[in-house]
């Protein structure tokens, strides 16, 4: 039997204390996984028989592990950029279900952004290091596009790339990327069920099943269920199942395949969020009412939506992987992609200004309502067809060594929109304020006849190349050329009045309201983006590096969008933004390689950015911003019974050229907190008992400005603890409880470019998991 082997994933066990078939255990995960052979039974006269030993939750826990990408060849204490692993079996046990929750235990990344001032986010609205990176998630490598919840039930771990990472995916977010990597079939038998029930109404159910159908086929599949309310928040639904499958063959030799098929239902109850009436700093939309700046904060478990509220979803994806390890040791690669995500939704929205918010009686704020007047709608089908193919190859010997990756890509990618719009006058009736009614008619929403379609092709080849120079030094660097060519047309309802900021046409005799071809583009550019780092470990489990990157994102990047506004970077015309970013850190990894300790100072600086130039009364892109800060982080086993994850990060984010964006004036970006803090961690005893539990810190948030009047500046800061509590009452099952929000803080996880509405934080709630493996 030919067997697998890579100098990337030496063979460690998943825990420092567990000796048994640790290696193998990698086998399925990767080109770079190690195959480890079982040493032979001994003889029956060497048998002895011991004392029956019972033992409680003794299976291997993993809060960490090694990029799963072909492009670092290093494990991560020798790679020079900040990456956050976060394994599944963290996430499961915090009760995490969708990607964002995932994403708490990587510091500084969250929904910090509640959407633009006419629109509500939904989905996976993600901000790292002060900037959207929403576009800029992936899936094994491949870019999923759309705004919708990503669901981890088929996660095997997720990845958080921080700082420019063009080089490594291509057009991307100028702060990071996020790839989930999925689970595939392996030849262990192994199979689980979780149920889970809790606070308002919390219904859900997983399981995975993986079996070997032959000496090298395996079949592995998982399913999953929910249907769930959110806590603390009225009418506010979560709807879905999934079914993932993974069939692999020649699992035990050097040619490995696999057919990965996943299909996701979603049919939601969006949230529109809450008003920020009252919340600390807020005041009046209209200072002829001021005595609207003393209003009372409403309850934030109001639904100021309707029963007419939907969001349903349907992703599916098929993927071929094709792995081949060579007699040399050489890695090559091919995956096939076609995936497709649809989004139809309404959903109802608000802001709170002077015209929208009424007071008919002022002493009497149980008579004051607020307009419906914002209905968010949807209907979007993205796509996308891809092939990757990889070679990973290792040569050199003595003094010089040399880790190669290189490859090519080729991404077909469309968006097709229809535009929907209330019709002619209709409309919801105006909400009270502090006590909504959901159950209202009157609005009746219709496809008017505007539409969107983009599409973008690239074609890309990379190469990477690591070169060590003994035990202690290294240099690497990355080189990616990305040829894109897009297209873009739609169409729009007319307007009656041009701006530099209008995303429509003008009516031009038509009647106000007509739909009118309106954009009708395209773009196309060649990207060079590249990164070099150099490496010196002062042990062989130690390093202290210097990285610098350089990534661009195009116009329509992030969503293959075009804008015929000014002051959109989407604008056809402008050139791609340009990420700079210059990192020095240190890595440690201890405990027999079971924990990893981490420190990073890092300097990004994104120029091409659009800003208003009052002397000439008109956008350009001369303006620039930049990040810099410190982080910090730790994640995996202390002892053999205790796991940690915990990362601390500060930031400096600023307009360094241009108008300021925070609504206060200061220089400072909006959604980006200066300090952050996240830590998660469990102790299992030895009568089957674990103990843990969690805290996460977020600084002061600024909101951005666009003109709003009486709304809040900025959000407080905030802590918030958690807590678990598990039991094993063999190696087969065991029952969690998880409580959140320990001291039912209330607080803003998120808040809005104009400051009208927020995303009000979890209350106290809980969550009871029973876990069972057959």
């Amino acid at each position: 039997m030919a067997h697998i082997t890579s100098r990337k994933h030496a063979p460690r066990p998943d825990a420092p204390f567990s000796r048994t078939l640790g290696a193998s255990l990698l086998a399925g995960l990767a080109l770079g996984a190690t195959f480890t052979a079982v040493a032979a039974s001994p003889a029956d006269d060497d048998k002895e028989t011991l004392d029956r030993v019972k033992v409680y939750g003794a299976r291997t826990k993993r809060y960490n592990g090694e990029s799963s990408s072909a492009k670092y060849t290093q494990t991560l204490v020798d790679t020079t950029q900040t990456i956050n692993v976060i394994g599944n079996d963290l996430f499961n046990e915090q009760g995490a279900t969708s990607l964002t929750e995932a994403l708490r235990n990587s510091p500084g990344v969250g929904t910090f952004y509640a959407g633009e001032n006419g629109n509500t986010s939904t989905g996976d609205a993600i901000y790292m290091r002060g900037f959207d990176t929403s576009g800029s998630i992936f899936v094994d490598g491949i870019r999923d596009l759309g705004a919708v919840s990503r669901d981890v039930f088929n996660v095997d771990q997720i990845e958080v790339t921080k700082g420019p990472a063009g080089t490594d995916t291509g057009r991307s977010a100028p702060t990071g990327a996020i790839n989930l990597v999925t689970k595939r079939a392996n030849l262990r038998d192994a199979n689980s069920a979780s149920l889970s029930i809790g606070s308002d109404d919390q219904l859900r159910g997983v399981a995975d099943f993986n079996h070997h159908l032959g000496d090298s086929t395996a079949l592995r599949v998982n399913v999953m269920a929910q249907d769930s309310d959110v806590p603390g928040r009225d009418r506010v639904n979560n709807s879905r199942w999934g079914l993932a499958a993974s069939l692999g063959f020649g699992l035990d030799g050097p040619t490995r395949t696999h057919l990965d098929v996943l299909h996701v239902r979603q049919d939601n109850i969006p949230d529109g969020w809450v008003p920020t009436v009252g919340l600390p700093g807020y005041s009046s939309p209209d200072p002829t009412r001021p005595y609207i700046s003393n209003a009372a904060p409403v309850d934030p478990s109001n639904f100021y939506g309707t029963t007419s509220d939907f969001d349903h979803v349907d992703a599916d994806m098929a993927t071929l992987r094709v792995e081949h390890m060579t007699d040399s040791g050489a890695q090559l690669r091919n995956i096939t992609r076609w995936g497709r995500t649809s989004q139809e939704y309404m959903l109802t929205s608000f802001i709170a200004n002077k015209d929208n918010l009424q007071t008919p009686n002022p002493a009497d704020p149980s008579t004051w309502t607020l307009a419906r007047s914002n209905p968010t709608f949807k209907d979007q089908v993205n796509s996308i067809v891809t092939n990757q193919t990889s070679l990973v190859m290792h040569f050199g010997e003595g003094a010089v060594r040399h880790d190669l990756s290189t490859g090519v890509e080729f991404v077909h990618e469309v968006l097709d929109q229809r535009g929907v719009a209330p019709r002619a006058g209709t409309a919801w009736p105006a909400a009270n304020l502090y006590n909504p009614d959901p159950n209202v008619t009157g609005l009746v929403r219709i496809h008017n006849g505007a539409d969107s379609h983009g599409r973008a092709d690239t074609i890309s080849a990379y190469a990477f190349d690591t070169i060590s120079f003994g035990e202690r030094w290294q240099i690497n660097g990355g080189l990616r050329f990305d040829r894109y060519e897009s297209e873009y047309r739609n169409a729009r309802a007319c307007i009656a009045t041009s701006t530099q900021t209008s995303t429509a046409p003008l009516c031009n005799g038509a009647a106000l309201g007509t739909v009118l071809p309106y954009l009708d583009t395209a773009d196309s550019d060649t990207l060079v983006n590249w990164k070099v780092g150099a490496l010196y470990k002062p042990t062989a489990t130690s390093s202290i590096y210097a990285n610098y990157a350089l990534s661009y994102q195009p116009p329509g990047g992030a969503t293959l969008e075009l804008s015929g506004a000014a002051n959109s970077p989407n604008k056809p015309g402008y050139e791609p933004q340009r990420a700079r970013t210059g990192e020095v850190g240190a890595k440690w990894s201890v405990a027999d390689d079971a924990l990893l300790l981490t420190g990073a100072l890092y300097d990004t600086r994104i120029d091409n950015e659009v800003a208003f130039d009052a002397s000439t009364n008109s956008y350009s892109q001369a303006g620039g911003k930049r990040v810099r800060g410190i982080e910090l982080s730790a994640v995996g086993q202390l002892t053999k019974n205790w796991w940690v994850s915990a990362g601390y990060t500060t930031m400096d984010a600023e307009v360094t050229t241009g108008p300021n964006v925070a609504n206060d004036g200061s220089r400072q970006l909006a959604y980006t907190p200066e300090s952050a803090f996240t830590a998660w961690t469990t102790y299992r005893f030895a009568n089957g008992l674990t103990l843990g539990g969690g805290a996460r810190y977020s600084g002061e948030m600024k909101r951005g400005t666009d003109g709003a009047i009486g709304t809040p500046a900025f959000t407080e800061a905030y802590w918030v603890f958690d807590a678990v509590a598990s039991y094993a009452f063999n190696d087969a099952f065991d029952v969690r409880l998880n409580l959140y929000n320990l001291a039912d803080r209330e607080y803003v996880a998120a808040i809005n470019k104009s400051g009208y509405r927020y995303t009000p934080g979890q209350p106290r709630s809980a969550l009871l998991t029973f876990n069972a493996r057959f």
